[in-house]
């Protein structure tokens, strides 16, 4: 019983001292996402904007051996030759969207959910995101860090986005986080009158354009800058290599 008691204790020693390790990083990661949309603020103007990338650990959404560069402004690697976006970049797109509380919103390419989380904060609980992906270790990814994030209004999908989702279609808002060879028309097709879109076009030269659909289902674009995104593949992206 003695020896017992004293296995015990010295594992609750151990359990102790990592929860207390833990909890220093956490507050760590909090001061330098602090400093992050600090910077962002001379960026974004929409202050409900830096408010949800203040509530979203990007550390969560990154693979371990990049968490300590998390809140460093710029692309991260998450495996099969894809990157979750600079911060600023994810900023501007969500500040472009005009998102509000209870859009249904498509996004193309979840990568490791990060960006899906920060549109989650901006529609609530009332609103929705379906974001689809076609690399499966991916999908698993995002649903684990969206899960254990507490983002209960994402759905991650196995499916390739260069021809959108159709099933839950029309949509208040679509994102892509992939540059397509042109703006894919099934894309404009489920996008609702009143919608926004947001998506990159270019391979070597991108642009971000921003499409409006009008009440009368007229498109209106507007560039936004040069950009530089992954390539979109499949039937309405680029050829696989």
């Amino acid at each position: 019983m003695i020896l017992v008691n004293a296995i015990s204790e010295k594992d609750y020693g151990k359990d102790n001292k990592r929860r207390t390790k833990e909890e220093k990083e956490e507050k760590e990661f909090e001061e330098l996402r602090k400093l992050l949309v600090e910077r962002l603020e001379g960026i974004v103007l929409e202050k409900n904007v830096l408010k949800a990338m203040l509530h979203v650990p990007r550390h969560r959404f990154v693979p371990e051996y990049e968490q300590r560069a998390a809140y460093t402004d710029r692309p991260l690697e998450i495996s099969h030759g894809q990157t979750i976006s600079a911060p600023h970049m994810v900023a501007i797109m969500c500040e472009i969207l005009e998102l509000s509380e209870g859009h249904k919103v498509l996004e193309i390419g979840a990568g490791s959910g990060y960006n899906a989380a920060v549109m989650a904060e901006l529609i609530g609980k009332t609103g929705r995101i379906y974001t689809v992906e076609r690399i499966k270790p991916l999908v698993n990814f995002a649903m684990k860090n969206l899960e254990e994030t507490g983002y209960d209004n994402v759905t991650v999908l196995l499916e390739n986005g260069s021809i959108g989702y159709p099933r839950y279609a029309p949509y208040d808002r679509i994102v892509v986080t992939c540059a397509a060879p042109s703006i894919p028309k099934t894309l404009l097709e489920q996008l609702k009158p009143g919608g926004i879109m947001v998506i990159p076009v270019g391979d070597y030269f991108q642009e971000l354009i921003r499409i409006k659909k009008d009440s009368n289902g007229n498109i209106h674009k507007k560039r936004k800058g040069e950009v530089t995104f992954v390539p979109m593949l499949g039937k309405h992206g680029f050829p696989k290599n």
